[in-house]
């Protein structure tokens, strides 16, 4: 049976190494493992969230459409992120590649720890809110009952985000 397609939202952070090239290579895997991107934030050089006393990251978002459940986008890409060297050492540590599931169409899926949608987090973070209003600023968050653009204007985070590419 064929899944119907859904559009994935993802953010995709970096900040060891060639920052660019590893986005650039996680995009391409992601188009050829889960389906096309259909829309891409710009880049943005943003502060570290969590532990700050490490560099930079680059982070984007990007919309995907495609026709796998939710479990198989977050079993792929964390196969990508292992593809692309990622060494999961400490909680909101530096990484070479952070790949981030942020909604999964208009669902709401929680299973413990493995897989929370919409990302738990997002809406108190500018560095997720800022680059996914570019792309989808009036799409509906499935639990606040508010579209990206709103929430993002209300949020608290003070973060530098700045828009770079």
């Amino acid at each position: 049976m064929q899944l119907e397609h859904k559009i994935v939202y993802l953010l995709l952070g970096s900040n060891l190494g060639d920052r660019q090239a590893k986005l650039e290579q996680a995009t391409e895997l992601i188009t050829a493992k889960l389906g096309p991107v259909i829309a891409s934030s710009a880049w943005y050089e943003t502060a570290a969230w969590g532990l700050q006393e490490q560099p930079d990251f680059l982070n984007l978002a990007i919309a995907v459409k495609t026709g796998l459940t939710a479990h198989e986008v977050l079993d792929t890409v964390l196969g990508i992120e292992e593809i692309l060297g990622r060494v999961r050492a400490e909680k909101w540590g530096a990484r070479v590649i952070d790949i981030d599931i942020i909604l999964y169409g208009n669902d709401v899926i929680s299973d413990g720890a493995r897989l929370q949608v919409p990302h738990p987090l997002m809406l108190e973070r500018k560095f997720v809110m800022e680059p996914l209003a570019e792309i989808a600023g009036d799409l509906i968050h499935p639990v606040a009952g508010k579209d990206i653009s709103t929430l993002l204007s209300l949020l608290q985070d003070n973060s530098d985000v700045s828009k770079i590419i």
